[in-house]
């Protein structure tokens, strides 16, 4: 970063952008979603993905059909789960509460 800023802005700015000949943030969210949609949809088939932050956020942003600038405010914690369901052209996230204790219960 520190010996060429200006690249490394012009690639933050510009989703299309592929600098040194890599792969534009749009292709990488593009190539992502091109693989959730090739996964089985057979009901109640489930794939496990284990990923690299990256990627989940490229997932995240293709499900959603968010605006592509969207994928650098996703932060992906380690070890983190996250769920989506549906088939190519329909997605949606699915977000798992962790279930209450019997004392948390009580207090709603």
């Amino acid at each position: 970063m520190a010996r060429e800023p200006g690249a490394v802005d012009a690639w933050l700015a510009d989703p299309r952008s592929t600098l040194h000949g890599g792969e534009s943030l749009l292709e990488f969210i593009g190539r992502v979603g091109g693989w959730l949609d090739t996964r089985p949809a057979e009901d109640d088939c489930r794939v496990v993905a284990v990923a690299e932050p990256s990627v989940i956020r490229a997932a995240l942003v293709y499900v959603l059909r968010a605006p592509v600038s969207t994928y650098w405010n996703i932060d992906v914690r380690p070890l983190s789960t996250i769920g989506v369901a549906g088939r190519a052209g329909r997605w949606n996230l699915r977000l798992e509460g962790c279930p209450l204790s019997p004392r948390a219960r009580r207090r709603w």
